[in-house]
């Protein structure tokens, strides 16, 4: 059987060389050389056997330094044998003595860089170079030691914590990283500790991660805090290999602080000249945070000043200015004192039961006295002159003081720039304006003058002022009616209804400022039926003074109304305006105001009247055409020589037998004319009354006889007859005629009289009408009765 030897040499690079380090080498030769006394009769020895894998690492023996040793059975000593090796660092990082078998490692070895190499062996004869044994291959496997320290690899850290934290509050995680093996001993096993930075911060020893160790620790007092930190392997034991890193720790402001007032009373002095909007003063509270928790709100708190001063916040530095909201003025007042508030604008809640975040201080602001120019008691001055007034006359004044504690005199002038051609004159002292000449609408509208005011005691101190002065156009139109107003009044209006509002119109100019006055004339004050309100806005308004009104009675009604201007010199003149009475719905709206309408109810609108007219038109349009067709058929019902009418009854059937058939048709009924009936009336006219007998017509007449001769003759002739048998009928009237007379001049006229009392159940828009047709139809009774009566 083969000897396999395989002995782990560790050998720690830092070590010296002594007896106790090569005990285990000289083990391993001897395990070797055990192995091959026993297999020492085998003919034939394998190279895999007698390996021993050495773990060699850093500075172990002086190069080059012993491995292990090949050897094989046919190997007698005689060096007949040579040994050869190959693979991974084999000639660079491995030889072998090729006569011994012999390995030695040309360099040191780390595990780190490489953990192992795979190498191949085989006997060959010296001569021949023929493999005595097939090729084996071998692992040599680098044992770790502990020759790599912890490593942090993301050093130096910055991280960051709210200040006021409790204790345990996470700051941040740091990790070290160990080269060795992890698998084997404690090499890469990593402790975390701290070396500066207590008692502040903590670190957990196995997951590095640093939390706070020291509660309340105040940004305003230390900001920035740097902590070492260090990473030991072999779990901390001593002589281990360790690594530090630096963890730079910034404590984050929070608002705990409250602004304060440097002191608690603040004096300004302010010239009573400052302009409104401008800053006349600055204080400052400091707040001890940082950023937006620093960030200061003031506010003035309600009392002396708060009418006078505002004040806000400069957001560059926390300042509060103070502005001025209105004119000061010593001569008024001299000082001022108020409160001023600051507070925080973002508060933390977690704080607040420390106290109020906010502090007050006194504001006394001193006016100064300035010497200042006059004053004008306008800002502007509009004075009014009508043109073509006198030269000389006053056309109003200015006023302007002086407001200093000298209280100087002031004297007035007119800029002439501003007047160039001299219209107008100032009193220097009373400050009167006047005219210097006639002045033309016309020609100039509007003149706009400056007025100087200066003081006496120092002339240089002046102000000024605009005035205008508008030339009015003199009144010479009289005002008028806006419009020809139709006005109407409801025959339902009840007293004291408004039923008409006008207004005015003037020619004058200009037209905006024109204000009239409305009322009736003295002529028409005891007028019973309308007056005149005026409403003083240029408009007025037609009033009733009772009610009742009546279209049957009066329908139009004239009211004077008197207008008069406000111009120079007024004017008036006297408009009438016409009052028609109508007929109304019950809500006012207006139906008609016609004459027509008179006869009809209140309540009828205008859709049904039109309808009615309507109805009106085609009944009287059907009785038209009714007499006209009724005397149309009379006439075409007379007998002529040339143009009859016939009755031609075709029968179709059947063919007829000619003349000898006397079947088909009763020709006794031309023969006797006694035949037709009396009660049989004609179709195509209105029957009327019948009158008494007639006596009949003699058969044997001789003018019948010729009218049949004659029309059958023409019936003979006639190409366009039927050939057929046909019966032909022919009216004629004769002496005796039994259809009596068809003339319509001795007709009876049959008058129906129709009774239109039902037209009062349609409603009361139909009852005037119904009176209408009541009152023809009781006129045409009492006129038969009086006939009658004759």
């Amino acid at each position: 059987m083969p000897c396999y030897a395989s002995v782990n040499l560790a050998i720690c690079s830092e070590s010296p060389i002594t007896p106790s380090v090569l005990v285990p080498f000289y083990f391993c030769l001897c395990v070797c050389w055990i192995c091959f006394l026993l297999d020492s009769s085998s003919p034939v020895f394998s190279l895999n056997h007698y390996l021993c894998q050495c773990l060699h690492s850093a500075s172990f023996f002086p190069l080059p330094s012993f491995v292990s040793q090949l050897h094989t059975d046919l190997d007698k000593g005689d060096s007949s044998v040579k040994y050869t090796l190959s693979g991974e660092g084999a000639g660079s990082i491995f030889t072998i003595d090729q006569t011994t078998g012999d390995i030695h490692a040309l360099r040191s070895l780390d595990r780190e860089e490489k953990p192992y190499y795979t190498l191949r062996a085989q006997a060959v004869d010296i001569d021949t170079n023929i493999p005595l044994e097939p090729e084996s291959e071998f692992v040599i496997k680098v044992q770790d030691i502990n020759d790599n320290e912890p490593k942090f690899l993301e050093g130096p850290y910055t991280a960051s914590v709210p200040e006021m934290s409790p204790v345990g509050t996470y700051v941040t995680q740091v990790t070290a990283t160990d080269a060795d093996d992890p698998t084997y001993g404690n090499s890469a096993r990593v402790v975390y500790s701290i070396l500066h930075g207590q008692p502040y911060f903590s670190v957990d020893p196995k997951t590095g991660v640093i939390k706070t160790a020291l509660p309340n620790m105040d940004r305003e007092v230390k900001e920035e805090y740097q902590v070492l930190i260090q990473a030991k392997d072999m779990g901390g034991q001593l002589g281990g290999l360790a690594g530090t890193t630096i963890v730079n720790i910034t404590l984050s402001d929070v608002n705990d602080n409250p602004p304060r007032f440097s002191k608690s009373f603040f004096h300004l002095r302010v010239p009573e000249s400052s302009a409104m909007g401008s800053a006349v003063g600055r204080i400052k509270a400091h707040d001890l945070d940082i950023g937006r928790n620093a960030e200061v709100e003031y506010t003035i708190v309600p009392g002396d000043g708060g009418a006078m001063f505002d004040i806000t916040t400069n957001e560059h530095n926390q300042e509060g200015m103070i502005i001025l909201k209105r004119p000061l003025d010593y001569e008024t007042k001299k000082a001022y004192t108020f409160k001023v508030e600051a507070s925080n604008a973002h508060l933390d809640p977690r704080f607040q039961s420390f106290g109020a975040f906010k502090d007050t201080a006194t504001v006394k602001i001193n006016v100064l006295d300035v010497d200042e120019p006059p004053v004008f008691n306008k800002p502007s001055y509009v004075m009014d002159v009508y043109e073509d007034t006198p030269a000389g006359t006053i056309i109003g004044a200015v006023t302007a003081q002086d407001l200093d504690a000298s209280s100087s005199p002031v004297r007035y002038s007119i800029d002439w720039k501003s007047d160039l051609d001299s219209y107008f004159d100032i009193d220097p002292v009373e400050g009167t304006i006047s005219t210097n000449e006639l002045l033309d609408r016309e020609n100039i509208a509007q003149h706009n003058i400056s007025v100087v005011a200066t003081k006496l005691s120092d002339p240089v101190l002046t102000s000024r002022v605009a005035v205008t002065v508008h030339v009015l156009d003199i009144n010479e139109f009289p005002p008028e009616l806006a419009s020809p107003y139709e006005t109407f009044v409801c025959e339902n209006a009840k007293v004291g209804q408004v039923i008409q509002i006008f207004s005015a119109k003037d020619q004058d100019l200009p037209s905006a400022g024109q204000q009239f006055s409305f009322r009736t004339s003295k002529e028409d004050v005891k007028n019973k039926n309308f007056t005149v309100r005026d409403f003083g806005n240029n408009t007025a308004g037609i009033v009733t003074k009772r009610s009742g009104f009546r279209r049957r009675l009066q329908e139009i009604y004239f009211l004077p109304v008197v207008i008069e201007d406000n111009g120079y010199p007024p004017k008036s003149s006297t408009g009438t305006l016409t009052i028609r009475v109508c007929g109304c719905e019950l809500d006012g709206s207006l139906l008609t105001c016609s004459a027509e309408a008179i006869f009809l109810p209140v309540g009828l609108s205008t859709g049904a009247l039109i309808a009615i007219l309507l109805c009106i038109v085609i009944l009287l349009v059907i009785v038209v055409l009714y007499v006209g067709l009724r005397r149309q058929k009379k006439k075409e019902t007379l007998m002529s020589s040339k143009e009859d009418i016939r009755d031609n009854v075709i029968h179709y059937d059947d063919e007829g037998g000619g003349e000898e058939d006397t079947h088909a048709f009763d020709m006794g009924t031309l023969r006797n004319p006694k035949v037709v009936k009396e009660n049989l009336y004609r179709r195509d006219i209105k029957p009327e009354t019948q009158r008494g007998p007639r006596p009949p017509a003699s058969q044997d007449s001789s003018n019948i006889r010729d009218f049949i001769n004659q029309r059958l003759k023409e019936h003979d002739t006639d190409n366009s007859a039927p050939p057929y048998d046909s019966l032909a009928t022919y009216a004629y009237e004769g002496d005796g005629s039994v259809a009596e007379s068809l003339s319509s001049i001795e007709s009876l006229a049959v008058d129906f009289e129709e009774d239109y009392d039902y037209l009062s159940d349609w409603g009361p828009h139909f009852k005037t009408l119904a009176g209408i047709f009541g009152e023809q139809s009781e006129t045409h009774s009492d006129s038969t009765n009086t006939e009658n009566m004759h």
